[in-house]
């Protein structure tokens, strides 16, 4: 009977080094990244900043920037919280651990290869896809070990349910993969240069899908999952409602596919097609304010801990972007709407206020709600945290707003016109300097986050 009951009382222990090294890059990454970020928007402010030299132009800069906020910064934010989250869920320890180092290893030298290749102008000159065929294949590689690593999990789990938490999660490896995939079909013509199989309209049909959806199951629906483990943990509350997330994932999942085209307002593609994106975005306002509302109802009787408690902090403002800019895209789509903001900062601005806002707070509220749990110590200075909080809110604004000014100024300026149907300003050097001051406060406004 003893020996029965020992056989019952199975003993295992949850492989939290793993999520420390995930967690340790991210800040890594987050600072570079942020940084990269910094200095193009000098070079945007004050062009002579990038002293001449190819390797720090914006060109080569800005895509080292994007790709190291998004998948060096973000990315290895997901696995951490994910490895943390998926034990604590599954009751059980990650499937294997070989493949955990190697997805952690593997994915810091895909980020330094890029850190490496995009200055050298080495790309693909594909947005968030610039990456050349190498570093594509490896990429893969390390996605399948990562995906490989969490369905093992999932097989072996002591929990039957599956909590919603782990539906987003599982929704963002399989688009990925399929995303990753078909937009980066290239021919190889040498080490460094390939061709996509794709040209022309199908070509940017085919770039905005990716880039659209990279979006949404990059920087979305793994933070949806992320916040719908993390928010109630912090607040110490069951999620607002469960069958809510159960709808605002499985709406999310199904109409966010199909909305890329409204990038592609305005060009040759086919009017049906960018019309069929439009409509898709306007549906994707219910399930994405659903979840907001979701997450900023989970508080509810606890909001007196706001005041006091930086975690949730992070976690409200992180929301509230999120419903923000989940707002504001669907707005941006209406081709009336676009036809303003059109190849303007107005997109910067949307796209700033959902990274910084939306997946830079909600991480740093993961964090710092993960680290005392990983290192079993407290957190060394709250008022730290706090501060953090205050400069990184008004960084974000100052950043949006300015940017905010500046799209709505290009839009206006590039569609004056005179009393004879002539541009008013047909010198395009005329809206840049009208900018100028506007680039100051982004950047002034990026040191403050940066701080």
């Amino acid at each position: 009977m003893e020996g029965s009951m020992n056989e019952r009382l199975e003993q295992f222990s949850y492989d939290d080094a793993i999520v420390r090294k995930f967690v340790f890059v991210t800040w890594l990454w987050g600072l570079v990244g942020m940084l990269v970020g910094i200095i193009i928007a000098l070079e945007l402010a004050a062009p002579y900043f990038n002293f001449e030299l190819p390797w720090i132009t914006f060109g080569r800069l800005r895509p080292l920037h994007t790709n190291a906020v998004i998948f060096a910064f973000v990315g290895n934010a997901i696995f951490a919280g994910t490895y943390y989250s998926i034990q604590r869920l599954l009751k059980t320890t990650l499937f294997n651990k070989t493949l955990s180092a190697i997805h952690f290893w593997g994915w810091q030298l895909i980020i330094v290869l890029a850190a490496i290749s995009l200055p050298m102008g080495i790309t693909q000159s594909k947005e968030y896809a610039e990456l050349e065929w190498p570093i594509d294949y490896l990429i893969a590689v390390i996605w399948v070990v990562f995906a490989v690593n969490v369905f093992g999990t999932i097989a072996k789990r002591r929990e039957r349910h599956l909590y919603v938490a782990i539906w987003f999660y599982i929704a963002t490896i399989i688009t990925i993969t399929i995303l990753h995939i078909f937009n980066n079909l290239a021919l190889p013509s040498t080490l460094f240069k390939s061709y996509p199989v794709y040209a022309g309209v199908q070509d940017a049909f085919m770039q905005w899908w990716y880039g659209h959806n990279a979006v949404g199951f990059l920087l979305t629906t793994p933070y949806l999952g992320l916040m719908y483990y993390f928010m109630p943990k912090a607040a110490n509350r069951p999620v607002f409602s469960y069958k809510l997330s159960i709808l605002h994932f499985w709406s999310l999942v199904f109409i966010y596919i199909w909305a890329g085209p409204h990038h592609l307002h305005y060009t040759a593609l086919p009017e049906w097609a960018s019309t069929v994106g439009m409509l898709f975005s306007l549906m994707l306002w219910m399930p994405s304010w659903g979840g907001m509302l979701n997450g900023l109802l989970t508080l509810r009787g606890v909001w007196h801990k706001v005041a006091v408690d930086p975690v949730l902090k992070f976690f409200v403002v992180a929301v509230t972007f999120y419903g923000m800019a989940t707002f504001e895209g669907p707005l941006l789509s209406i081709k009336a709407v676009n036809y303003l903001s059109h190849y303007t900062d107005w997109t910067i601005a949307h796209v700033h206020a959902g990274a910084l806002g939306w997946n830079g707070m909600l991480t740093f509220g993961m964090v710092y709600w993960l680290l005392p749990r990983l290192f079993q110590t407290d957190l060394w200075s709250k008022k730290l945290a706090e501060a953090h909080f205050w400069l990184g809110t008004i960084g974000i604004l100052l950043y949006i707003v300015s940017i905010y000014a500046a799209g709505l100024t290009q839009g206006l300026m590039w569609l004056a016109f005179d009393d004879a149907g002539y541009l008013k300003y047909s010198d395009f050097v005329e809206t840049t300097l009208r900018l100028i001051p506007m680039y100051w406060v982004r950047v002034i406004g990026g040191l403050a986050y940066f701080t």
